[in-house]
């Protein structure tokens, strides 16, 4: 694009309004081999001047760009002296309090002035938020801490003027990255009729809304703040509960199912975890929702879980995700079964080798056999040590990476004190 044809922007004048905008034509780059309709046809054989108007023919987009406004005079007194000796009182912000609200340092200081307002300020600060700004306040990067702190202090009627005022808008302000904390907060302090019409509202993409970076974090407050009898849509998760273990976002939801809810309701769901556990053990994020029923479930889900590592553990302790639950399973396992899992271990190869080395040079099998060293009991623990003991040496001359590891662990040292 020629100097001529490059557009420069004038800076906004001082007296520009913040709704004040400009709109131009910004130019996507050359057709190649392309005119717009009706023109005349493009003929390489033509001449240069021709040829060259063609080259310069521009698609255009009309890009709307909206012109920062200006600080009023009172925001920029406040900005330069408030550090200063003076001390700046909330009522000389009224008239201001959005404005204020949307500055970073206006916003910090209203945040600390409603904790310590009278309850008149407090109104009067509402009043000047509420209902024309308080939607556009939660989705702003300063805004939304002051709306959370009038959930916070505010009176029981200003607080339920809020949430009507974001039904209808719970899904969208959910999957905003302000406008989530927002909807967090509001469940910690509305009502529980508030809180049934955030839910209902939510159900209706629930899925979706689990798998979004910031309404995953809605889903969950739901999960732990609201009775078991409020959370109906638990049962949506009913068929997909693989595709939400194995999801980055998903997986958290889960597991605060499974931490706050009882197994009534969440029964169908563990059967449906249970059953697909040798696809989830081996996922980058399934496996932490089988680590969690392995230490908090119950004796018959361990139970299942862990007799799926049986005549695996070798092929599981070195796999990158897998082997996390090889480690859960050792340290919560039932002492008979943890020995027959450690066994598996100790066995020789047909060569006449055991797999002790091939487990201390494994980038993810050498973290299994700490464990398997530290939760080992009696003779078994002794053997363990035994196949180590010589092993470790050559890799210490060898310099191996997994050595220090290895030599950290506490049963290692008290079995092999340096003589005096």
């Amino acid at each position: 694009m020629g100097s001529r044809q490059q557009r420069r922007f004038r800076k906004p004048a001082k007296h520009s309004s913040p709704n004040q905008s400009i709109s131009i034509k910004v130019p996507l780059g050359p057709f190649v081999n392309q005119v717009p309709s009706g023109a005349p046809h493009f003929n390489p054989g033509i001449s240069g001047s021709a040829r060259r108007d063609s080259r310069q023919l521009q698609r255009a987009e009309v890009v709307t760009i909206p012109i920062a406004p200006t600080r009023s005079a009172l925001l920029e007194q406040f900005r330069s002296n408030r550090n200063r000796d003076r001390a700046w009182k909330l009522k000389e912000l009224f008239g201001h309090i959005v404005e204020f609200s949307g500055d970073q340092h206006g916003s910090r200081f209203i945040q600390q002035s409603i904790q310590s307002a009278t309850d008149e300020e407090r109104q009067k600060l509402f009043d000047e938020i509420f209902p024309e700004h308080v939607l556009n306040l939660m989705q702003d990067v300063f805004g939304n801490y002051v709306v959370q702190k009038l959930f916070e202090h505010g009176t029981p009627d200003q607080r339920a003027k809020m949430c009507k005022m974001m039904l209808g808008h719970v899904f969208d302000l959910s999957q905003h990255v302000y406008g989530c904390r927002v909807v967090q907060t509001a469940i910690d302090y509305a009502s529980k009729e508030r809180q049934n019409a955030f839910v209902r509202e939510l159900e209706r993409r629930l899925l979706e809304c689990v798998e979004n970076a910031n309404g995953n974090h809605v889903i969950q407050k739901l999960v732990q703040r609201l009775a078991s009898d409020q959370l109906h849509f638990i049962q949506i998760f009913c068929g997909h509960v693989v595709r939400l273990a194995t999801h980055p976002y998903g997986c958290r939801v889960l597991q605060r199912c499974l931490e706050n809810l009882s197994e009534v309701h969440t029964r169908s769901l563990l059967d449906e975890l249970v059953g697909n556990c040798r696809q989830l053990m081996e996922d980058q994020y399934g496996n932490y929702v089988i680590q969690y029923v392995i230490a908090n479930g119950s004796v018959m889900d361990r139970h299942f879980l862990v007799s799926g590592l049986h005549g695996r553990m070798m092929a599981m302790a070195r796999h990158k995700f897998a082997s996390n639950v090889v480690e859960k399973a050792l340290v919560h396992s039932d002492p008979d079964v943890r020995r027959s899992l450690i066994d598996e271990f100790l066995v020789l190869t047909p060569d006449g080798n055991n797999l002790i080395q091939a487990m201390m040079s494994d980038q993810y099998a050498n973290y299994v056999l700490q464990t398997a060293l530290s939760v080992a009991e009696g003779s078994q623990k002794a053997i363990l040590v035994t196949y180590v003991s010589p092993l470790l040496v050559n890799m210490r001359k060898n310099n191996s990476m997994y050595n220090k590891h290895l030599m950290s662990c506490t049963s290692y040292r008290n079995y092999h004190r340096s003589p005096h």
